[in-house]
């Protein structure tokens, strides 16, 4: 057999094998990663870049007294978000990140006397401190304690009328994965609520991976399933960006 005959003996093997396979056993093209690790970034970051953006490091529960500072509400007016939030008697909230409970005990009064605070985060101290304050402010019956992890917040599925994050998006390690699953712990139609200093505007007084701009939080938002219903600009520093969950098909 001539080497041209041989040639196209194997081709055709070849090409036999490979429909005998199917394409679902064909090598497939790996995806690309979702996070990027930098060795050079900004020392206020963990060198963990998502859509862009470098993750902000955590706050540790050292600096809680921070979250209640005396000058907090005409600061930052978080009486306006309280009102903007437009909670009810009722119902079930959950405080993403709720640090020492700055908002949990406010947002109890709003949905009391059924309604139901999941507070929530991934330090147990803050969780103590918070639990404290609950018990001193006697809304203790309505808040619930949440231990999460830094992919899950770990609410009950589809039990959550509104979810509420202040300032902590920037600052979740995994952004993507906690979004996920911060959505399936929402109602159908439910409201993911982020609070974030504005990136825009170089003279709010907050370190720069401490701010987010519109523009970026509705990019990472974009790729869950999420309806972006407002933005809400009545606080002197902060957005205020409303998305709902959609509605399953």
């Amino acid at each position: 057999m001539s080497a041209a005959a041989t040639t196209r003996r194997w081709l055709g093997v070849l090409v036999l094998t490979c429909v005998g396979l199917g394409a679902a056993e064909l090598p497939k093209t790996a995806e690309a990663p979702r996070y990027e690790t930098r060795a050079v970034h900004d020392r206020d970051g963990i060198g963990k870049f998502y859509l862009g953006r470098e993750i902000a490091q955590v706050m540790g529960h050292q600096a809680a007294g921070w979250l209640e500072r005396p000058t907090r509400q005409e600061e930052e007016r978080t009486d306006l978000l309280l009102t903007a939030l437009d909670l009810k008697p009722g119902m079930v909230v959950a405080d993403v990140g709720a640090g020492s409970g700055y908002f949990s005990w406010r947002m109890a009064q709003k949905v009391a006397p059924n309604g139901k605070i999941f507070a929530n985060d991934i330090q147990p101290e803050m969780l103590e401190l918070l639990m404290a304050q609950m018990k001193r402010r006697k809304v203790d019956q309505l808040v619930v304690p949440v231990l999460g992890t830094v992919q899950d917040p770990k609410l009950p599925e589809n039990s959550t009328d509104l979810i509420l994050l202040v300032d902590v998006y920037h600052e979740l390690d995994f952004p993507y994965e906690m979004t996920q699953a911060m959505i399936r712990g929402l109602k159908p139609g439910g409201q993911l609520v982020l609070v974030e200093y504005r990136g825009e505007d170089p003279e709010v007084p907050i370190k720069k991976l401490h701010k987010m701009t519109a523009v970026q939080v509705k990019k990472e938002m974009a790729v869950h399933p999420l309806t972006f219903d407002r933005a809400i600009e009545t606080l002197p520093q902060q957005h205020i960006f409303i998305f709902r969950k959609n509605a399953a098909k």
